[in-house]
């Protein structure tokens, strides 16, 4: 039969594919394959990862029984298929966006879905704990499945789970390993030798095998009878065995199939006939590191680059390609990164360990106890700090103030723009007595602000007179602080503002401006608790300064997907909520009410947001 729109939307889970015949199966497959370019190349994913795991995920949803059977996704960004066939084609369109369909799976999308977290390296440990509590609660017919690439398994928490799992003979647990040979970039390492290993020499022994596992393979990835076969044999073992599948990222789409595959890992809105973006000439603010750094190495030899297996999204290739042997790449294991990155800096060197704000997360021991408290210069640039749009909760880089902030001694700065990311970045690489932290959104830079004076190391971005409100802008939220303080000023309030740069510690300079103004106002595109607003707050009061102050952040909860801008916005960190919130702290008699705020009540989030 041909396989179309409606026969994809009618497969609605395990028994609908059960009905399909090997023909079928295969048309299915290639719809799928047409669907995820069409679609994905329109709203911006992960289209290389899921174009390779389409048989896989059929195959799978074909041999287990779903939700019965947890099937659980590390990391969750190639579950797009998974989705597609538990009955989400209609949402598929507004993948991605405000409302839409999450980039990973969602509890509340589906019962099919267990995991939101799409951090690598997790699903194993899910894995071991759900494996036990159904052995436990006496649920024996029941099966748990794992699907982690190669790349994850260069975490060190799968192989915490590995270690546990294989000492426990008695649960059906299966794990896939879906080896691509790849993560975001072609996979590093021991283990991803052994792999290798294990996919061209007959006979290997697998490293699986010695530690307690079964081990089935290495299967063609994109044969479904043979893969049926595989997971089928497994499901039947009745203990924890590994199924190792060979897959191609990218598979069946030319432009991802070629030596720019990374590309197509995550991607924007491309031309799918083509696969180059829809909007070309923005410069990110990945690409302004990455441009600096490569200008520093240049001058100084002791600069090396760290990267938990994205080098090119946290813009290390371009110093990887003039300087390779000055660039370490340790797979996904941020952990590691950071305490190797404090080895480096007790020999000598001084590393810079590129990170998105949210993986930085996992290594905050390391912070703490392998750099901070060894007083080590290691400079951390996380790259999408704060809210960063369209992947959702699990990647928004929202947390990294509240927590490093905590670190004894650390330095910590947020660039405003292009000029200030440079400028602070060799800042931060010529401290040597303790850790830096340089942060910035995702994105294209704006225009860079200039400032209209500096204050000790406050940079004034706008001085007016009156002392009625001195607005603290944190990083990227200039644009928004300088909107404001022009709407105020259009009421006859008068509005300083100013970047302090590096925000932690907070400069002095800021106590006798704090003195001359009425209200302190901090904005941050960070969490409100613990930020750089209750930094402020605690400089105030440690030097017995009464005034007023109010700080402006992110809510203490987990946000959805969205565009930055609205979801700023949603957060009340625009120009006109500011404007108002801000009149009303000096009592503004007449604020004008935005037409478009006129009557809407109060949401909660605009309760929170100011403190």
């Amino acid at each position: 039969m041909a396989v179309d729109t409606d026969v994809l939307s009618s497969v609605r889970g395990s028994r609908d594919l059960r009905l399909l015949d090997s023909a079928e199966l295969a048309g299915l497959a290639a719809r799928i394959r047409r669907y995820l370019v069409e679609r994905v190349c329109r709203t911006g994913g992960h289209l290389g990862p899921n174009l390779g795991v389409v048989e896989l995920t059929i195959a799978l949803h074909r041999v287990f029984d779903s939700p019965r059977d947890p099937i659980l996704w590390d990391t969750g960004h190639q579950a797009y298929v998974h989705k597609l066939l538990t009955g989400r084609v209609a949402e598929f369109a507004r993948l991605r966006q405000a409302g839409g369909l999450s980039g990973y799976p969602s509890r509340v999308e589906s019962e099919h879905d267990f995991i939101e977290n799409s951090h690598a390296s997790t699903a194993l440990s899910y894995a071991d704990g759900m494996a036990k509590a159904f052995r436990l609660r006496g649920e024996h017919d029941r099966t748990v499945v794992a699907v982690v690439g190669d790349g994850a398994l260069t975490g060190g928490m799968c192989w915490e789970a590995l270690n546990n799992i294989g000492a426990a003979g008695d649960r059906p647990l299966v794990v896939v390993v879906n080896d691509n040979g790849r993560s975001y970039a072609p996979t590093v390492g021991g283990f991803a030798e052994h792999l290798t290993r294990l996919r061209t020499r007959r006979g290997v022994r697998s490293l699986f095998e010695d530690i307690g596992l079964d081990y089935l393979g290495p299967v063609d990835g994109h044969d479904l009878e043979a893969l049926e076969e595989a997971f089928t044999r497994a499901r039947d073992l009745r203990r924890p065995v590994v199924v190792h599948c060979v897959t191609e990222k990218g598979r069946g789409y030319r432009p991802a199939e070629t030596d720019e595959a990374d590309r197509f890992h995550a991607i924007g809105v491309v031309d799918p006939s083509t696969g180059r973006p829809a909007v070309r000439g923005t410069t990110s603010w990945t690409d302004v590191f990455g441009s600096e750094l490569l200008n520093l190495a240049d001058r100084r030899d002791d600069l090396v680059g760290i990267t938990a297996a994205m080098l090119r999204p946290t813009g290390l290739h371009p110093l990887a390609r003039r300087y390779p042997h000055r660039v370490v790449d340790v797979g996904m294991a941020e952990q590691h990164a950071v305490t190797s990155a404090a080895g480096m800096a007790m020999a000598g060197l001084h590393p810079v360990v590129a990170i998105y704000a949210t993986f930085l997360n996992r290594a905050f021991d390391q912070a703490l106890m392998d750099v901070a408290l060894h007083r080590l210069p290691v400079t951390f640039v996380l790259d999408r700090a704060g809210v960063t749009g369209e992947d959702g909760p699990s990647h928004h880089g929202m947390w990294d103030l509240s927590l490093f902030r905590l670190l004894p001694g650390v330095r910590i700065a947020a660039p405003r723009d292009a000029a200030t990311l440079r400028r602070e970045l060799a800042e931060a690489v010529d401290v040597d007595d303790g850790p830096t932290l340089v942060r910035f959104p995702k994105g294209p830079v704006g225009p860079d602000v200039p400032a209209v004076d500096r204050i000790g190391g406050l940079d004034v971005l706008r001085q007016a007179p009156g002392g009625d409100i001195l607005l603290v802008s944190v990083g990227a939220m200039a644009p928004v602080c300088l909107a404001t303080a022009e709407l105020l000023a259009r009421h006859g309030i008068g509005v300083t503002v100013v970047d302090p740069r590096w925000v932690v510690p907070v400069d002095p300079a800021l106590l006798p401006m704090a003195r001359d103004h009425r209200l302190v106002a901090v904005v941050e595109d960070g969490h409100l608790t613990g930020g750089v607003g209750s930094a402020v707050a605690d400089l105030l009061r440690d030097h017995d300064i009464g005034t007023r102050l109010r700080t402006f952040g992110l809510a203490p909860r987990f946000l959805a997907a969205g565009k930055r801008q609205d979801l700023l916005a949603e957060q009340g960190l625009h120009p006109e909520a500011l404007a108002r919130q801000l009149a009303g702290s000096l009592d503004a008699p007449d604020w004008p009410v935005p037409r478009a705020e006129a009557g809407r009540p109060r949401t909660e989030t605009e309760e929170v947001v100011g403190r």
